[in-house]
């Protein structure tokens, strides 16, 4: 089996479990959304701060493995026109029945990040993407499908494990694995992973990520970090996420070439 499809199937099993992000937020929290009172997470603690968004009436969001019925109804809320890609088939029906209850129209679409994504060039105007590519090996990928998907002056908004986290054993004292963190090459990291269901996870360094976004082409405007909300390593402070805010040059659609390569000829 793939370890996209192991992962799809434990974050299954996770939300039937009650995992704290495939729990929908409620009706009350949809109806303040409604009214301008609202916040969302793309790193376990710190809301994303509001100027990162705009005015998201009447613009066309991505949430990029943002599913649980969380973030997009919010996005729905204020007037976005959403799309969910979500490889979770669990999250997926998050989103769908918080959508039928509140009323309002999202595409969700079951589908794995690390393929091309369905969507044609410049389709959106925000992409928000939360923690997730912990959960995929190769992330430049992504990043050079997030800036196709992108119209120029798009924005990109992603929450990042700093690998900080795959360090450590389970009560977060002990250094207990070495960095990358990579179960399909290493045979016992993958068989620990499987027996204590914590699907197949990888670290990545800010070079991979926040660099990864460069190379795409993509323009850095704003990071803040973020601890892991409970346990040692939160109780000593210490950073274990970090939150960016990207955008797609304006001039993207014939100066860049989508590798962040600059064209010789550009018209901005």
């Amino acid at each position: 089996m793939a370890y996209q499809e192991i992962n799809s199937e434990t974050m299954d099993r996770w939300c039937a479990a009650g995992w704290e992000w495939g729990k929908p937020l409620s009706h009350e929290t949809y109806l303040r959304a409604q009214r301008g009172e609202w916040d969302v997470l793309l790193t376990p603690t710190k809301p994303v701060p509001h100027e990162w968004f705009g005015d998201l009436k009447g613009k066309r969001v991505l949430g990029l493995a943002s599913g649980g019925g969380q973030q997009i109804p919010v996005f729905a809320a204020l007037g976005a026109r959403c799309t969910l890609l979500d490889y979770s088939a669990a999250q997926c029906r998050s989103d769908r029945e918080v959508a039928a209850r509140e009323g309002y129209e999202v595409e969700v679409i079951q589908g794995d990040m690390t393929k091309r994504f369905p969507f044609p060039d410049g389709a959106f105007d925000l992409i928000f993407h939360p923690v997730s590519n912990c959960y995929i090996e190769e992330v430049e990928p992504v990043f050079r499908e997030c800036f196709r998907v992108l119209r120029p002056g798009g924005a990109f908004l992603g929450g990042y494990d700093t690998g900080v986290n795959y360090l450590f054993d389970d009560d977060e004292t002990a250094v207990a694995y070495r960095l990358p963190f990579n179960p399909l090459k290493d045979p016992e990291l993958y068989r620990r992973s499987m027996e204590n269901d914590w699907g197949i996870q990888f670290s990545h360094t800010l070079e991979e990520q926040i660099g990864g976004q460069l190379k795409a082409g993509f323009r850095l405007l704003a990071l803040y970090e973020d601890t892991n909300g409970s346990g040692n390593l939160h109780e000593h402070n210490v950073p274990s996420f970090v939150a960016t805010y990207c955008v797609k040059p304006a001039e993207a659609a014939q100066g860049f070439d989508g590798l962040g390569r600059q064209k010789t000829e550009v018209t901005v």
